[in-house]
């Protein structure tokens, strides 16, 4: 792909109580699936000179992605989530110190055309640095700034991710973390207006789950999508890192906005049918790839 993203975040390993392990981080989840749309992302973090960090390195190969931006944190574990179910929910453990927190910049950065990064990585000192000298980089290369949301208490103030938000393109976030950031006013869509003029957004991606999506622009329009019915739901981890994904590979082909929330809905919609926020078979995958290319051809 001639536009090519660059990713900045966490890279972890969800552990629960039965000894599983699943591979995952937003930025990672969001990684993956570029790479099996073809987007070949730039993916910046750091893992620990362990048996996990080997395991992401190898996961990596494996799927075909560029590793270079992963470097080793030689006295720091790989991130780690530890996931408890107390009273048939889950909670979770997001371990620090690990490795995600002192993120390093490569000493050289390819060209890209996007920068995405969340929220949670910048909990550290370290690692949020690193990411303002990325931003940096990317504001001087006039590439797009995606920003995630992602409000993990306790790992988060407001003032930093306003600060997070401000002069980035666009925004991706879910009602309750909207009306967090932006609490005045009874109406989602005009806090989520005044959060774009004030950190002077491009556009704001809304989340609202099973309701589906909307899409808000700077030029005041609006747009919506909703899930098909009937769709059977098995896990609706990482359908937020699915979503980002897909709007992600529409700004970097030059999709029409209505068509890129679409089609990320549907891919977000066949992700929670899965168990985990990614897939290893890239099949499942290529069926959108040629759905969207077949859509190109009748147009």
């Amino acid at each position: 792909m001639k536009h090519r993203p660059c990713i900045f975040g966490e890279v972890l390993f969800d552990h629960f109580p039965d000894g599983r392990r699943v591979l995952g981080g937003a930025p990672f989840n969001v990684a993956w699936h570029l790479q099996a749309f073809g987007a070949a992302p730039y993916l910046v973090s750091r893992i620990g000179a362990d048996d996990e960090g080997s395991a992401v390195r190898e996961a990596m190969t494996d799927w075909g992605m560029d590793n270079e931006g992963l470097s080793i944190a030689p006295t720091l574990p790989t991130g780690q989530v530890r996931v408890r179910i107390e009273r048939n929910e889950p909670s979770y453990e997001i371990v620090q110190p690990v490795a995600w927190d002192d993120i390093r910049l490569p000493e050289r950065i390819p060209e890209f055309f996007l920068l995405y990064h969340g929220s949670l990585a910048l909990r550290s000192i370290e690692s949020r640095t690193s990411c303002l000298k990325l931003r940096e980089v990317a504001e001087s290369r006039q590439a797009m700034i995606f920003v995630d949301v992602n409000l993990r208490p306790p790992w988060w103030k407001d003032s930093e991710v306003l600060h997070s938000i401000r002069g980035a393109h666009w925004v991706k976030l879910n009602g309750q973390e909207l009306a967090r950031l932006a609490p005045q006013g009874d109406d989602p869509e005009q806090r989520a207006r005044r959060l774009m003029e004030s950190c002077g957004l491009s556009g704001l991606l809304l989340t609202d789950g099973s309701r589906g999506a909307s899409l808000l622009t700077a030029d005041g329009k609006r747009r919506t999508t909703k899930p098909q019915t009937g769709i059977q739901v098995a896990d609706t981890v990482g359908a937020g890192d699915a979503m980002a994904s897909v709007m992600i590979l529409g700004l970097l082909s030059g999709w029409d906005l209505q068509v890129g929330l679409d089609r990320a809905q549907a891919f977000a919609s066949a992700i929670v049918g899965c168990r985990g926020a990614t897939v290893h078979d890239p099949a499942f995958y290529e069926k959108f790839t040629r759905a969207w290319s077949d859509e190109r051809s009748r147009t």
